[in-house]
């Protein structure tokens, strides 16, 4: 069956994430303890950029930090040099191979910034260049598409925030079942079908949500080439939402979205999670996860083989 890999990591997760959530907390605990900064900078790609956008809203609504997500071109490309201020720099990638994640800190190490790197690949060229590096450890991930990975990258940037002095709760009490996962394909799979139909597609989020909006837009596009765009939900209202009327889809991580409903949009919602809003990105993802697979094998994708993809890119 198409995408049998991906599937069968979308599975490992409630049992792979609640192996590792106690060790995140103690070890960003230990490495950051004693430590503080007046900004964070992220710099990641693809489905890690999205988590640093969840990063972004964590940091900034419980610690009052500023949090610059980085451009690495501007170091890349236009060999420019940023005068940042007793920064935390965090690098993303689930590889370990983003040669432009690295650049950006080893800019900001050679400065004398704390940096921190995330991956699930030790020996790669981002944990060589961190100071600091947590290893997701959740296995090796076979798809193409990032599921595993980038739910285990959620819950180390949760408990990274909890590490600088949020008060927030330990995740480990709070990591989703089986069942969890069985309710998320549930709804995935009847919502596939109009999805698939539907053009434009739209995801939509705002807050700690805009991460699992862009997201599962990534998800769709990569998983089952189709065009799916996501915007901020006031964003949208701003001017895309003249696309939302008849034949288009709204996914909405932000509500019922009832005015474009009655524009004519189809709405759909994941689940409803029993969690707080810090914690519904993690409880989210695996139906934006599931849609893609579902919407993947109503097309007679293989998202274990995405068209012109590779599970490893590497830009500068």
């Amino acid at each position: 069956m198409h995408g049998e890999r991906m599937e069968r990591e979308i599975l490992e997760q409630p049992a792979r994430l609640a192996a590792v959530a106690e060790r995140f907390g103690a070890e960003l605990g230990e490495a950051l303890r004693g430590r503080s900064f007046e900004m964070v900078v992220l710099a990641a790609r693809g489905s890690s950029d999205n988590a640093a956008r969840y990063a972004r809203y964590l940091i900034e609504v419980h610690l009052g930090i500023p949090v610059s997500l980085a451009a690495p071109s501007v170091i890349t490309r236009h060999h420019g040099h940023i005068r940042y201020r007793n920064a935390l720099a965090i690098g993303i990638s689930q590889s370990g191979a983003a040669p432009d994640v690295a650049e950006v800190l080893e800019a900001l190490r050679n400065d004398g910034h704390f940096t921190v790197g995330i991956t699930n690949t030790p020996g790669s060229r981002l944990a060589a260049t961190a100071e600091f590096t947590l290893l997701l450890g959740v296995g090796d991930e076979k798809s193409i598409a990032a599921t595993k990975t980038y739910s285990a990258t959620l819950l180390a940037l949760y408990e990274l925030t909890r590490a600088l002095g949020a008060d927030l709760p330990a995740s480990t009490s709070h990591i989703y079942s089986e069942e969890w996962l069985r309710t998320c394909a549930a709804a995935a799979r009847e919502t596939a079908g109009p999805v698939c139909r539907c053009s434009p597609v739209f995801c939509l989020g705002r807050g700690f949500g805009f991460s699992t909006a862009e997201e599962a837009a990534l998800k769709l596009m990569e998983c089952a080439l189709i065009p799916a765009k996501a915007f901020s939900t006031a964003d949208f209202h701003h001017g895309p939402k003249a696309l939302a009327g008849v034949n288009s889809s709204i996914i909405s991580f932000d509500g019922p979205q009832l005015d474009l409903a009655a524009q004519g949009a189809e709405i759909f919602e994941p689940p409803m999670s029993p969690v707080s809003a810090e914690l519904k990105p993690l409880w989210d993802i695996p139906f934006g996860q599931y849609l893609a697979l579902f919407a993947a094998r109503n097309r007679g994708l293989d998202p274990d083989h995405a068209r012109h993809l590779r599970k490893v890119t590497e830009t500068l």
